[in-house]
């Protein structure tokens, strides 16, 4: 299936892809992580660096393996990174459409353009640590992320001070998502509460096929759809579709612990529906 990500004015719902076939994630082998960028040709260029780099793509696989393979966790490779960073965009976009000004704007004098840079990228590298290990990972994604940078920014910052200040807030971004992360700026905000928002069926596909049967791959099965629009409260509203009542957990438990301390408390409101007379069951049977 192909990954499909529909942007309008009115809202984002994405689609979620089919894994890539197992083996090494070589070319013709992969899944496409982009963005809609047609309009920020900064953004542009730093995708197409970010899909020519064959490392970055690796890892992604790598750290996936980590968390799906070894662990029995929820997706944490290239599917994941780009749900987020297409959350992530489209948070930022609302927001900036409603007034709120990036921290790239307000405290260096950027532009909106490196405000969608800081958060995309952020989003694609957060979890890299992973593919060292799941303990201390927000930790040791940012060494693998400063390399990654390093690499990736010089084509379309080659000013060493602009493109130092851009390096400074998506690691500010990667480390702020942890559970008791402090974001310092909306930047970092938005890519936490982005992770978060990854949490429709597809993420806990393979665990949940695999037997591993525990609250996060259950209640990630009872979320049928994400949908990020204009709120009516709030400039943002997140439309979250369950087919079943578990899908709570990933509301109440996780999302809700990613948003408290964001900084954006204010500027999302949740809205969390079951659209069927009967709720889907998930579990014919549970043995301890």
């Amino acid at each position: 299936m192909t990954y499909e990500t529909t942007e309008t004015t009115d809202a984002l719902t994405l689609a979620v892809p089919e894994p890539p076939a197992p083996g090494l994630p070589r070319p013709g082998n992969r899944i496409a992580v982009h963005v809609p960028d047609r309009h920020n040709p900064t953004l542009r260029q730093i995708m197409e660096a970010v899909a020519a780099d064959d490392e970055l793509y690796t890892l992604w696989y790598c750290q996936n393996v980590n968390a799906v393979d070894r662990l029995g966790m929820t997706d944490h490779g290239p599917v994941h990174v780009r749900i987020v960073a297409n959350i992530a965009l489209r948070l930022l976009r609302l927001l900036m459409a409603r007034g709120i000004q990036p921290n790239v704007v307000r405290d260096h004098g950027l532009t909106a353009d490196d405000a969608e840079v800081v958060v995309v990228l952020a989003a694609l590298m957060h979890d890299l640590g992973m593919s060292i290990h799941r303990a201390g990972h927000e930790e040791y994604s940012l060494f693998i992320a400063q390399q990654k940078l390093n690499d990736i920014l010089p084509g379309a910052y080659p000013d060493p001070v602009v493109r130092t200040v851009i390096r400074s807030e998506v690691l500010h971004a990667i480390i702020a998502h942890r559970r008791e992360g402090r974001p310092l700026t909306l930047e970092a905000g938005i890519v936490r509460v982005a992770d978060a928002l990854d949490m429709a069926q597809g993420r806990s596909r393979i665990p949940f096929e695999r037997g591993e049967l525990n609250i996060h791959s259950v209640s990630a099965m009872a979320i049928e759809r994400v949908t990020l629009e204009p709120g009516e409260t709030k400039p943002v509203r997140a439309r979250i579709l369950m087919r079943n009542s578990a899908g709570i957990f990933q509301i109440d438990e996780l999302l809700k612990e990613k948003l408290k301390g964001s900084g954006l408390e204010n500027y999302i409101e949740v809205l969390a529906t079951i659209e069927r007379e009967t709720e889907a069951p998930l579990v014919q049977i549970f043995r301890l």
